[in-house]
C-alpha cells in the first residue's frame, strides 16, 4: 500500500517530526531557540497558525492550521528543517547512513519523513491537543504537563482553556506516530 497525504485547504493538521536516529538535539536552550527561529522565519513568508506544540529532546508534535485556500504544509516543513539544519550548532551535523541521502548532500539531523494527520472535527482536534500536552509525561520526562517548559500547555492555561492541574492520567489511544 502506498501512503497518500491528504491536502485540505485551510485545514488543521497534527504533525510528528523526529530527529535522525532519535538523537536528543532539542535538549539545549540554544537548539530550541534555533528551532523557534526556523519556525518564525518560515512563518513570515508562508503563514500558518501553530495551535499546539510540544518540543521534546528527540521529536516534536504540533498542530497547524493553514490559511484558507492553502494546502502546502510540505514546503513549510522542508523550509523549517532546512533552516534549522543550516543554523544549528555545526557539531550536530552528521553524514546520514543511507547512500541516497549522501548523494543529495543531506545532513543527518532529521528523519527524512514526518507523520501528518488531517484533523477531521473538533473532537479529533481536542484529542490531539491533549496528546501533545500529555507527551512529556508519556515519555517520563515530567509528572505534570506544566513542568515541561517547551509546550503550548502554558499558553492554554494562560487563556483559561486548561487548568494548571490538568493531569497526565488521561489514557490516549492511537494518537501520534513516534
Amino acid at each position: 500500500m502506498q501512503y497518500k497525504r491528504i491536502f485540505s485547504p485551510g485545514g488543521s493538521y497534527f504533525f510528528t517530526l523526529v530527529t535522525e536516529n532519535r538523537r536528543p538535539l532539542f535538549n539545549t536552550p540554544e537548539n530550541i531557540a534555533a528551532l523557534r527561529n526556523a519556525f518564525s522565519t518560515v512563518h513570515t513568508k508562508r503563514p500558518f497558525k501553530i495551535d499546539a506544540i510540544v518540543i521534546l529532546p528527540d521529536h516534536l508534535h504540533c498542530i497547524w492550521t493553514l490559511p484558507d485556500n492553502d494546502t502546502d504544509y510540505a514546503t513549510r516543513w522542508r523550509l523549517i528543517k532546512t533552516w534549522f539544519t543550516k543554523h544549528c550548532d555545526r557539531s550536530l551535523l552528521t553524514t546520514p547512513p543511507k547512500n541516497s541521502r549522501k548523494r543529495k548532500q543531506q545532513q543527518g539531523v532529521w528523519q527524512n519523513r514526518y507523520w501528518e494527520h488531517l484533523l477531521r472535527n473538533d473532537a479529533d482536534f481536542e484529542k490531539h491537543v491533549d496528546y501533545i500536552h500529555y507527551n512529556p509525561c508519556k515519555h517520563g520526562l515530567v509528572d505534570k504537563p506544566g513542568d515541561w517548559k517547551y509546550s503550548s500547555f502554558h499558553r492554554f492555561v494562560k487563556r483559561g482553556i486548561l487548568t494548571a492541574d490538568w493531569s497526565c492520567n488521561t489514557a490516549f489511544n492511537g494518537v501520534g506516530a513516534e
